[in-house]
């Protein structure tokens, strides 16, 4: 199930840090579809199967398909991907407000640990403090890195962890016991 899901982040470039839209993404309907057909095989809440719908919508650059969904879900879960939404639109202090909900969620380990391990040392110290993720600082980044192509590449790969992190973290909780 899980590698089905993951199918749909494969993209040939990761999100921009704004809202996109970018070439090569899938169509909201295709994705509905696509993501039917894997839940009808799932044992996913019906919730956890909204939040993977508006996650995967998020990473296809539809913004505003995959807000609608989140601010129905109130819970950190929710919030996280309402955060994401906000700082992809832009609206750095909306996504701040909504990570200030978050508090500590439980994809942030895996997060501090895929970006200590995959990015370049200065970006993993100050993006990683005392090995937990900073999800503000995060933001504080994408509002600044503006137009260094390089920074801007290296933290589309952050998003790109932070989007596969939080896909595991769902795909983990989210099965009915």
């Amino acid at each position: 199930m899980k590698g089905e899901l993951e199918k749909l982040l494969a993209t040939s470039e990761p999100p921009a840090l704004g809202p996109g839209p970018r070439p090569g993404v899938q169509t909201v309907s295709a994705l509905q579809r696509e993501l039917g057909k894997a839940f009808a095989r799932s044992n996913f809440s019906a919730e956890r199967q909204q939040l993977i719908l508006a996650l995967i919508l998020l990473w296809h650059d539809h913004l505003d398909a995959s807000h609608e969904i989140a601010q129905g879900i109130d819970n950190p879960d929710g919030a996280f991907i309402h955060g994401i939404m906000h700082r992809r639109e832009p609206d750095y202090g909306n996504a701040k407000y909504w990570f200030r909900r978050v508090q500590q969620h439980g994809a942030f380990h895996q997060i501090a640990t895929r970006v200590s391990e995959l990015c370049d040392a200065a970006t993993a110290k100050r993006l990683v403090r005392n090995g937990d993720w900073d999800a503000f600082t995060f933001i504080d980044c994408c509002q600044e890195a503006d137009k260094d192509d390089a920074i801007v590449k290296q933290l589309r790969q952050v998003q790109r962890i932070e989007t596969e992190a939080l896909l595991d973290w769902f795909c983990q909780q989210g099965q009915i016991k």
